[in-house]
């Protein structure tokens, strides 16, 4: 059986996808604006992963 759970849910994906990119980008401007701190590259860190699941949740719809 077939998930098609976010194929179904349009506009859940697209507002989960504009949350996850817009607090990603502001994570990923706010740690790189912390140079030479470690807790800036830690907040970077996470932006990245937030960014990396927006483009995770944008591709689900079309994998096998």
């Amino acid at each position: 059986m077939k998930n098609t759970f976010w194929q179904e849910h349009k506009k859940l994906r697209m507002i989960l996808m504009l949350v996850s990119f817009v607090l990603g980008a502001v994570l990923l401007y706010t740690g790189w604006s912390m140079t030479g701190d470690l807790k800036g590259l830690g907040i970077e860190m996470i932006g990245v992963v937030l960014v990396l699941i927006t483009l995770w949740l944008y591709n689900k719809p079309y994998t096998d």
